[in-house]
């Protein structure tokens, strides 16, 4: 194997602030409703990925089976379903509690393989999860404690997680035949039309909107989603994917320091406590599942 052109701990080290960045975008976009922020974000993200497929796979549609599409559909219906549930969490809670709570991801993730694909627990894993939920409950608490709407917010990033899980799980089997770049793009579109859709049934104003604002759309496009999971699937070649998904725990971490100095976030002791503790749990969750590539994060579109 050759050389890479660029250190990929480098290239990791951008990737998770990168995708760092997602929270903060979506909290200063706070004139547009989350499903118009989710549908541009996905809108300008299948535009870009366009000419990519055009060039690269011409015939992306000649070949796809009705199995398939059924695959594509529910995963582009999850994925809709996670932007929205996620971007109004952050209309209703912190950055801090909000991107914490998203990333228990990989928990949810490792109960799905148990129902449906047989996976097994271990008791290091069972105990890691159990750390993990502490420190979830830890925040939901807190945040309850300071008002009801905070605790609002902290159930709709569980939903946003349990439906990126979902996502997740139909990639899983949709990856089995399909290679990334054409799935992404059919998953991508499905799920713009689809929330291009729900706002034009519930009235949600596509314009118009301050070019700061068109601005962090296209923004969302290009640093979490190119910026940051493309570089995480190119550091796959030189870096195992155990590392690259231990990585992507620090998220939360790269959020709350970008809230706080962007947005002047404060970060009560319950959320540092719970927090960490999540963050704690989820390595050795990713320790005890290390062999178990249904559980990585590393592709996580936040």
């Amino acid at each position: 194997m050759r050389f890479p052109p660029v250190n990929p701990y480098t290239a990791l080290t951008i990737a998770v602030i990168a995708i760092s960045t997602s929270a903060i975008f979506v909290k200063m976009a706070h004139m547009a409703p989350a499903s118009i922020i989710a549908a541009y974000r996905l809108l300008f993200a299948t535009v870009l990925l366009a000419p990519i497929v055009i060039v690269s796979h011409p015939h992306i549609f000649k070949n796809m089976r009705v199995k398939e599409w059924a695959i594509c559909i529910g995963a582009g219906i999850c994925l809709a379903l996670h932007f929205v549930f996620w971007f109004e969490s952050l209309n209703h809670t912190s950055v801090a509690s909000s991107v914490v709570i998203v990333s228990l991801q990989p928990v949810f993730a490792f109960i799905g393989t148990y129902f449906l694909f047989s996976e097994r627990f271990t008791a290091r894993t069972i105990i890691s999860m159990i750390i993990t939920v502490m420190g979830a409950i830890i925040i939901a608490w807190g945040d309850f404690q300071f008002s009801g709407d905070a605790f609002f917010g902290d159930i709709l990033a569980l939903v946003g997680a349990i439906t990126i899980t979902g996502y997740f799980l139909f990639g899983q089997q949709a990856r089995k035949k399909m290679e990334l770049i054409p799935y992404t793009f059919i998953v991508y579109g499905i799920s713009a039309l689809l929330l291009i859709g729900y706002n034009i049934i519930i009235q949600a104003p596509f314009f118009p909107y301050p070019a700061s604002h068109w601005t962090i759309f296209f923004a969302l496009a290009v640093i979490p989603t190119f910026l940051g999971h493309s570089i995480f699937n190119w550091a796959l070649r030189w870096i195992s994917t155990a590392t690259i998904s231990m990585a992507t725990i620090f998220e939360p971490v790269g959020a709350a320091l970008l809230a706080y100095v962007f947005l002047h976030e404060t970060i009560s002791w319950q959320q540092w406590l719970g927090g960490s503790i999540v963050i704690l749990g989820l390595m050795l969750f990713i320790i005890s599942t290390g062999r178990k590539r249904d559980v990585t994060i590393y592709n996580k579109n936040s």
